[in-house]
């Protein structure tokens, strides 16, 4: 991977890396660094990948009581609507734009979160508390971000609704997708 730091020599070394599955990754480093090359190769293992999306994980394992995370996704990925339960997450901008959908427990949208990098009018960062159900819809070629939530992962602690699609039929999903982004402007307009 191209991350990199420096040793005493002014040399650079690539940050350690290990897969734990195709989209996710870990660094064995005690310091765990990451740079420009870091977040390119990030979106080469995206772009590689079904779900076009992948992530450096800078805690040490799945067991860890604090998750951080750098993650990148392409434009075209989707992000189904979930809420979390124990687990509030906060989310900053560091490449791209984005609307993250707040939504009502019914599926009815309740805010939108215009997202934009430091610097660039939007906002960059965001708290989210456990229990809200959120989205994000990619409004750039890639978005990149870091996020930081509690641990120890557990699937049990996320739930999706029935009233988005899973991802598993990608029409059904370009339709949501198309529909939420209609539905989200509208909101924003009404600001």
């Amino acid at each position: 991977m191209g991350s990199s730091s420096s040793n005493e020599a002014g040399l650079r070394r690539l940050t350690s890396l290990r897969a734990q599955n195709p989209e996710v990754y870990y660094s064995d480093d005690d310091i765990v660094t990451a740079d420009d090359a870091t977040i390119a190769e990030l979106k080469r293992i995206a772009a590689g990948n079904p779900r076009l999306r992948s992530r450096l994980c800078t805690h040490a394992d799945p067991s860890s009581g604090l998750h951080e995370m750098l993650i990148v996704h392409h434009r075209e990925a989707y992000v189904r609507p979930h809420k979390h339960f124990g687990k509030p997450e906060s989310f900053h901008l560091i490449e791209g734009t984005a609307q993250v959908v707040i939504f009502e427990d019914d599926g009815r949208i309740r805010d939108v979160l215009e997202m934009a990098p430091y610097g660039h009018g939007g906002l960059c960062y965001y708290r989210m508390p456990e229990k809200v159900f959120h989205s994000i819809l990619i409004t750039s070629e890639w978005l990149v971000f870091h996020e930081t939530t509690a641990g120890p992962f557990d699937p049990s602690r996320t739930a999706f609704p029935d009233w988005a699609p899973d991802g598993g039929d990608a029409a059904a999903v370009q339709a949501y997708v198309a529909k939420t982004g209609t539905l989200a402007a509208e909101h924003l307009a009404k600001r």
